[in-house]
């Protein structure tokens, strides 16, 4: 998996590639060539994004930007056709605001690095098609991601 980070530091940025190859694997995503875009953004970026996409002017923890048409549980096999010119299939974006992640953990009695993994984690796997609307979609996407953390060691506690 190829993630094209920008504002995001080394140790986090190792982690976030943990956590997503993790994420393929137990989505039964069908392959791993693909690639998706990281950045962290200041709550003036986020609400930015917010507004102009989603046209809901406030501050966010994370935004996702999702390629794909996927609609879970489909697999990316199903894209084949639309890989890059370097046979890469695109996924998305996703925009953290670090600030609002500060916040979170604060307030989940998280440490900062297990609400930063969270929130990566949330927006890859809307990129593949998981969402939240419905309470069972919302209870499946959520227990998945619980199941990804906690396997990498990435448990909540209390903040640290």
């Amino acid at each position: 998996m190829k993630i094209y980070f920008e504002n995001v530091g080394f140790f986090e940025k190792k982690r976030i590639q943990k956590i997503f190859n993790k994420a393929i694997e137990k989505t039964n995503s069908g392959i791993s060539d693909v690639a998706i875009g990281v950045k962290f953004v200041s709550e003036e970026e986020i609400r930015s994004l917010n507004n102009g996409f989603r046209n809901i002017d406030k501050v966010t923890d994370v935004l996702s930007f999702p390629m794909l048409e996927i609609k879970e549980p489909q697999t990316l096999n199903e894209f084949e056709s639309q890989r890059d010119f370097d046979g890469l299939l695109y996924l998305g974006d996703i925009a953290i605001c670090t600030k609002r992640a500060k916040e979170q953990a604060k307030e989940y009695c998280n440490s900062y690095k297990r609400e930063l993994s969270f929130l990566a984690l949330h927006g890859l796997l809307h990129c593949l098609g998981y969402d939240h609307i419905e309470k069972e979609d919302e209870k499946k996407m959520m227990e998945l991601a619980e199941a990804i953390l906690n396997e990498l060691n990435i448990k909540r506690r209390k903040n640290v």
